[in-house]
């Protein structure tokens, strides 16, 4: 039994978009994996391996396809399953989707949010009595810029990033508010990329500066849910609960350049990476995604234990790592089948084929863990 926060050292992630693309489809990635079909199977799956911790996500348009009306049928299976299967969850409330009648620059989504914040306490509290893990919004940083600076995520807005940012700060604000309402002991995590930023000429200070200056927007929205900026949004130290920073090979990159790997001398190891967050903000944190395509899985997965194992031992109280996503999902603009899970697509029986090579390394990694108390 891991000593922390969660019931297992290891996570995995399912992986839960529900955005609309360009083309006006909707991404369903829970029903994509037949992972809604599965549940159970799969949670067994995950205890296997020694996982008993996951990240899941609700399916927000199909919950209130009607405003004020709330229609549970695509969560409840999921929520029993873990209950019965004792699985953990951390359960995003928004991953990257919303329902088609919600404008989300609008107050109303304020309102809205709130209120699926309080029918899903209601139910969690209804179903089962184990304490609650949510991400109200998943990655408030990279959304805002992804979906309103740059345009490349819905709405697919152009600088209007921080207004984004300013009203997903709010968002989640108000509805971990509605949370501990209804359960003090509710735990809120705050996920976000950690990315590095170097400049392509170190001697240039203009260039220098600029780097420096989106390194260090990666912060923002943790810093505005602290209250330490704009603390006319409501801010307040106590709303960083928990803080997850998803780390992956295209997390580090030259400024307006190419991204860079570890092999390049610019490469910032993971570990200081993860010390800064601490240091930052003095609360616990977790690897709350990590993962690579193909053959690669196994040595990155070594690659970001071994620092995390590195920054343990240096003060930093990680409290786990989680695999994402731990299943192969289908691309989400091209409907590839990507390699980057522990598992496979499931067949009609609900089997679904282990890729072994990561299954040996998590092993190894969980007697590695183990060895310190942490699994």
């Amino acid at each position: 039994m891991a000593k922390g926060l969660f019931e297992s050292f290891f996570l995995g992630g399912f992986e839960c978009s529900t955005h609309r693309l360009k083309s006006g489809r909707r991404l369903d990635e829970i029903d994509a994996t037949r992972h809604d079909r599965f549940a159970v199977d799969d949670y067994f799956r995950l205890q296997s391996q020694g996982i008993r911790t996951a990240r899941e996500g609700l399916r927000w348009h199909l919950i209130e396809k009607t405003p004020l009306e709330y229609d549970f049928s695509s969560l409840l299976p999921m929520i029993q399953a873990a209950r019965n299967t004792k699985t953990q969850i951390i359960w995003d409330l928004c991953h990257y989707g919303w329902p088609d009648w919600l404008d989300i620059f609008k107050p109303k989504f304020l309102d809205s949010f709130r209120r699926l914040a309080k029918e899903f306490g209601r139910l969690w509290k209804q179903e089962t009595d184990d304490v609650l893990f949510v991400c109200p919004i998943n990655e408030i940083s990279f959304f805002s810029w992804a979906s309103g600076q740059v345009a490349i995520f819905n709405p697919f807005k152009k600088k209007r990033g921080d207004e984004l940012k300013r009203q997903l700060v709010r968002a989640t604000i108000e509805a971990s508010e509605e949370l501990w309402s209804i359960d003090r002991r509710t735990r809120v995590t705050l996920i976000d990329p950690l990315i590095n930023v170097v400049p392509a000429d170190v001697n240039n200070k203009q260039q220098e500066k600029a780097a420096g200056g989106y390194r260090e927007a990666q912060f923002a929205a943790w810093d505005m849910l602290a209250g330490r900026t704009e603390p006319e949004l409501g801010g307040a130290e106590k709303y960083l609960d928990i803080i997850g920073g998803n780390y992956y090979v295209h997390n580090q990159w030259v400024f307006n350049g190419s991204f860079i790997t570890p092999d390049d001398p610019r490469y910032r190891p993971y570990r200081e990476m993860l010390s800064e967050l601490y240091q930052r903000y003095g609360r616990p944190v977790f690897v709350a995604e990590t993962g690579i395509e193909d053959d690669l899985r196994p040595s990155w997965f070594r690659y970001v234990c071994e620092e995390v194992l590195a920054a343990i031992n240096a003060g930093v109280p990680v409290e786990g790592i989680c695999l994402y996503p731990i299943v192969n999902h289908p691309g989400w603009d091209d409907d590839r089948h990507c390699y980057n899970g522990l598992w496979d697509y499931a067949n009609d029986a609900g089997q679904r084929e282990i890729y072994q090579p990561l299954a040996d390394e998590l092993q190894r990694q969980r007697k590695i863990f183990s060895s310190i108390g942490k699994e």
